[in-house]
């Protein structure tokens, strides 16, 4: 009976939607950063897999659908852009050259870094998107031959240090302009760090959100090239 749940599709797509939930409900209760959702859902099903013994090909069944999934939220990205047209339209030049210089400085970075450490290939593919969103950065893992578990786990860890530690930079390089901040923020930790960029203000949340989606387009033109 319990082999016949854990193998089914259904099983993987709840327990994703079931630790989520939980996870959610811990951060509203304890509001702390370090309570992310995301974090939280991830443990939580490592915690099942390795407690009931399923194997990780079981649970995938599930979580392929849940990935099928990521092309749309993709393109979703563009109503983001567009629901903040008007201050896109005001701060147009800032946004694409600090878009640019973002996602420039985060792929070369982790390059020149793998490449100094001699990291594999395909590790290095699955790292090199780190700072965009977990659909984009997938797709240019994949498309470079990099491993999608690896790509979406260094997104996670970009958006929670994004998260964490967004304002205490912001403190320490004394960046005073919310646009600055804003566009920062986005660039470099997505939507984790957009929900942190939306507590330091309104504008730094709207610049944050523009910044996922431009700086996705970006990432994806750059490593056309690599």
């Amino acid at each position: 009976m319990i082999q016949a749940m854990t193998t089914s599709p259904l099983f993987g797509i709840v327990l994703c939607i079931a630790t989520f939930l939980l996870g959610r409900w811990v951060q509203i209760k304890t509001r702390s950063p370090l309570a992310n959702p995301l974090l939280i859902s991830t443990a939580l099903c490592i915690a099942v897999l390795c407690l009931f013994q399923i194997p990780y090909e079981d649970f995938s069944k599930g979580g392929d659908i849940i990935n099928m999934m990521l092309g749309p939220v993709t393109a979703v990205l563009a109503l983001s852009i567009y629901n903040q047209y008007a201050v896109l339209k005001q701060y147009f030049l800032p946004v694409l050259l600090g878009c640019t210089a973002g996602s420039l400085t985060s792929i070369f970075s982790v390059l020149g870094l793998c490449h100094l450490f001699g990291v594999d290939d395909a590790v290095t593919a699955a790292m090199m998107p780190k700072s965009c969103t977990t659909p984009i950065a997938v797709s240019i893992a994949e498309s470079h031959g990099g491993l999608a578990a690896i790509a979406a786990a260094c997104v996670m860890i970009a958006g929670l240090t994004g998260s964490l530690c967004a304002p205490l930079f912001a403190r320490w390089f004394r960046i005073q302009d919310p646009v600055a901040q804003g566009l920062a923020t986005g660039a470099c930790s997505h939507a984790l760090g957009t929900i942190k960029a939306r507590e330091m203000g309104e504008l730094q949340g709207a610049m944050s959100s523009i910044a996922i989606g431009v700086c996705g387009l970006i990432s994806v033109v750059i490593t056309i090239f690599l």
